[in-house]
């Protein structure tokens, strides 16, 4: 008998005068509150309000209250809808899990689709903790229900249910969810049939073979033919499934036809999933259906009139010849499926040509040297010079496939001048391609390869016309040195670097700077205050304003990695001389620099030995007050006496002082 909400109300609006209750008032206070958020976290609540009432009365006057008085925003009821589906214990365990039914039955006919999916998984779930004998007494008249709901909304949600149900109930009761599910597949509405396609698969893989053959296949071929695609292409989804229960014998004659159908249909939509699923649908029929019916399917895909049926059909190139049979691996590769991957390469899609790109590579392995550099090199080439940079970068990426099938010889003389090529391009665009994808090819060709090869370009670079190419050359070094460590920078790049001081050119100059920014964090203390410094400050002196203001930026810049008797000793006095200089900007960022450092230079003046002040401790980049913490920290730490604590005191003032006017 249905509950009358009135009655469930007014039992539980009694709270009021009882203490026992208070919890359930709360939740029917916030549940008719305005604001959604108060109803949402209410929900949310739920299980600790079950707790407090118990599990009898959570049965008796919770769930029905849920069940007849909510109607409320989508969001509410889609957190009901899960909380719902870990209420077993709440109710007194599996043989009450019944009584959480009604409410999720309700939140399965909802119109908003994402609450009737969660209600659906609840149902799902709480479905394992039924007894056989629950299942057809309280869960399988629920799914009849839904199935034979007047609104679609209700019917969708039945398909979801019937595979969780179908195992543990009786024959008879199977003959009828098997009807139930025969009935939704032919439905008026393309929604319910969508989605009865959507779980076929799943309900073949717990019917028994025989009902298989004899109901499945039948829905099978049906909505592979309905007349929505959107039907279609769910259809297409299950035969992956169906293929692998079925024995091959009857794949030819039971599901080939209908895939081959499927592979030639009218909608692009629907080609496309076979193109989706290809790999899988490859290793569900088998090897000789494969080679009979897939390669052919398979050229036609990649050969398709439709984009994104081409891209999706070149994305499983790779997948799709490995999966092939080894004793016929190759002559099926290179009579069937090489010459579509040819005529890819120049596709005027770009989506594509960068699908195929991502997966070109690895076919050198499945062929072998030999047929690598005769018949796939030339393919690489022409993606390496393609117009768009994701095809660029899909090839760069997977050099190291290449390098393992042909070795590092054979690829520097087939594909290394063409990636010299790029690099000294008309279009600095193209160059500034390259320059971004040089880390990556760097880590994949290895340090003395690189050294042999692409050291010379990289310095180049540095001293391109186009400044944009000059900046991304600088970081490119920092991130080479990250790869290849401080040391190998200061035998290789760094010596180059400040080389450019003396260019008579003085941008050039002025980009040993920039690269001094770059590499000073990654090269460390060593290295910055016994090479670079001394190079820094010499340029103080430059002929040109442009250089000495970027000498103040610089020394700035590098300050924190210095060690502190060269800030104080060498870096302070140059920036005081700057300070002076008749050019406005010059004298500008000088004092910008002497601001910023002079908090550290008070405290290294003052600062006892003892008190063992290194900016070792600190790394580049961090805001002055987080540099003063720690210098902080280390005098309270070393127990550095009077002094050094005065100092310490000292360093907190300047501390809050700068937190107060960053605020």
């Amino acid at each position: 008998a249905e509950t009358n909400p009135a009655h469930s109300e007014s039992k539980m609006a009694g709270a009021e005068g009882d203490d026992s209750l208070y919890p359930i008032a709360v939740l029917i206070d916030e549940l008719r509150n305005e604001d959604v958020q108060l109803r949402l976290n209410s929900i949310k609540k739920l299980s600790t309000i079950a707790l407090a009432l118990g599990v009898e009365r959570t049965r008796t006057e919770l769930l029905p209250f849920l069940t007849d008085t909510i109607y409320d925003e989508d969001e509410v009821l889609l957190a009901l809808a899960e909380q719902l589906g870990s209420f077993t214990v709440l109710v007194g365990g599996p043989e009450y899990v019944h009584c959480l039914l009604p409410p999720l039955e309700s939140l399965a006919t909802v119109e908003e689709t994402v609450v009737r999916d969660k209600a659906v998984e609840s149902l799902r779930k709480i479905s394992q903790e039924h007894s056989p004998v629950d299942l057809e007494v309280h869960f399988e008249p629920l799914v009849k229900r839904l199935a034979c709901g007047d609104w679609f909304t209700s019917r969708t949600s039945a398909c979801g249910l019937f595979s969780v149900c179908y195992p543990r109930v009786s024959s008879t009761v199977k003959a009828e969810i098997r009807q139930h599910f025969r009935t939704l597949c032919s439905d008026d509405t393309p929604m319910v049939r969508r989605a009865a396609a959507s779980k076929l698969g799943e309900f073949a893989k717990v019917l028994e073979l025989d009902y298989v053959k004899s109901d499945i296949i039948p829905l099978f071929t049906a909505l592979a033919s309905d007349e929505q695609d959107s039907v279609r292409l769910l259809a297409v989804e299950a035969c992956v499934s169906i293929a692998t229960l079925l024995p091959q014998e009857d794949l030819e004659a039971l599901v080939m036809p209908t895939l081959r159908q499927a592979a030639e249909d009218k909608s692009w939509r629907v080609r496309y999933m076979v193109a989706d699923k290809f790999s899988e649908l490859q290793k569900a029929v088998g090897p000789e259906i494969t080679k009979n019916d897939l390669v052919p399917a398979f050229q036609n895909l990649l050969k398709d009139c439709e984009a994104e049926v081409r891209a999706a059909a070149a994305n499983k190139v790779k997948e799709f010849c490995e999966n092939l049979p080894e004793d016929s691996r190759e002559t099926i590769i290179m009579t069937h499926v090489l010459p579509c991957v040819k005529e890819l390469v120049s596709d005027t899609n770009q989506h594509v040509k960068s699908a195929l790109a991502s997966v070109i590579m690895g076919l050198s392995t499945i062929l072998g040297k030999d047929n690598t550099v005769e018949h796939l090199l030339p393919l690489f080439l022409a993606q390496l010079k393609d117009e768009c940079p994701e095809v660029r970068l899909n090839i760069i990426s997977n050099l190291d496939c290449v390098n393992e099938v042909i070795g590092i010889r054979q690829l520097s003389q087939s594909l290394l001048p063409a990636i010299v090529e790029l690099a000294e391009d008309a279009k600095w665009r193209v160059r500034l391609a390259i320059i971004e994808y040089m880390p990556l090819l760097a880590g994949q060709l290895g340090v003395e390869f690189f050294d042999e090869k692409l050291n010379s370009l990289c310095m180049a670079w540095l001293v391109d016309h186009v400044y944009a190419i000059r900046e991304a050359a600088t970081c490119n070094l920092m991130k080479l040195v990250e790869k290849f460590g401080a040391e190998w920078a200061q035998n290789t790049i760094v010596p180059k670097v400040l080389s450019m001081s003396n260019d008579p050119n003085y941008l050039h100059r002025m980009t040993t700077l920039f690269c001094i920014n770059a590499l000073s964090e990654v090269c460390g203390q060593e290295i910055t205050t016994k090479h670079m410094l001394p190079v820094v400050l010499k340029m103080a002196s430059d002929q040109v304003a442009n250089v000495r203001f970027n000498v103040a930026k610089c020394l700035q810049k590098i300050g924190p990695v210095l060690d502190s008797s060269a800030l104080q000793a060498e870096v302070k006095p140059v920036l005081e001389i700057l300070a002076t200089d008749q050019d406005m900007d010059v004298k500008y960022f000088a004092q910008e620099a002497i601001s910023g450092m002079s908090p550290f230079w008070a405290l290294l003046s003052h600062c006892p030995p003892e008190c063992s002040l290194s900016f070792t401790l600190f790394p580049s980049g961090l805001h002055s007050s987080h540099l003063g913490l720690n210098i902080f920290l280390r005098l309270q730490r070393n127990d550095a006496g009077d002094k050094g604590r005065l100092v310490a005191f000292y360093l907190l003032l300047v501390l809050i002082r700068s937190v107060l006017m960053s605020v």
